[in-house]
């Protein structure tokens, strides 16, 4: 990414603390507790978020959810298009997945492809009684129909602008900004 230059940040450290503590309450409130809840973090920065959106709700209610790590790598659909050997890394899940409530926790929401293929994933691990999705930021551009259910950010964006979410514990930093390509 290095002919990508910062345009705008978005959100700073705090803005993102607040969203991933709204999203918290808002997955009690929809889901009249945490009841069989199962956070599951899409690898890389989904894992992190999902964590913390489980130390929030462990604030407020008093239980501990479990967090799932997914790796979707050999779920994506352009797997036979890339040129490097990918590297698969475990998924790791608590508890087993039937009859839970499973919310899938991602960064950023763009075309829809990483959640058809984490979709894909979980379904392949057992039958959940239902999949939510809760996502920092949506930035539209859906080529699937997929929605999600919890959303820190909606942010309208041109397809030519990347969102970089950069978490603290992964990049040393923590923000969510848009870049564009340099001319």
């Amino acid at each position: 990414m290095s002919n990508l230059i910062d345009k705008t940040v978005l959100m700073d450290a705090k803005a993102i603390t607040r969203a991933l503590t709204r999203i918290a309450h808002e997955i009690i409130e929809k889901n009249k507790g945490v009841e069989q809840i199962l956070l599951v973090g899409i690898r890389t920065r989904g894992v992190p978020l999902a964590e913390r959106i489980a130390t929030e709700i462990e604030q407020i209610e008093g239980t501990k959810v479990p967090v799932g790590v997914l790796d979707i790598t050999l779920y994506r659909d352009d797997l036979s298009t890339l040129s490097y050997q990918p590297i698969v890394h475990p998924t790791q899940m608590p508890v087993d997945i039937t009859n839970k409530t499973i919310i899938l926790v991602d960064d950023v929401l763009y075309t829809g492809r990483t959640i058809r293929a984490a979709l894909d994933a979980i379904i392949d691990m057992g039958r959940p009684r239902v999949i939510q999705l809760a996502v920092l930021v949506d930035r539209g551009h859906r080529e699937l129909p997929i929605r999600a259910d919890y959303v820190g950010k909606n942010v309208p964006t041109a397809s030519k602008e990347v969102v970089s979410v950069q978490i603290g514990t992964v990049d040393q930093k923590e923000q969510v900004v848009i870049k564009e390509f340099k001319d």
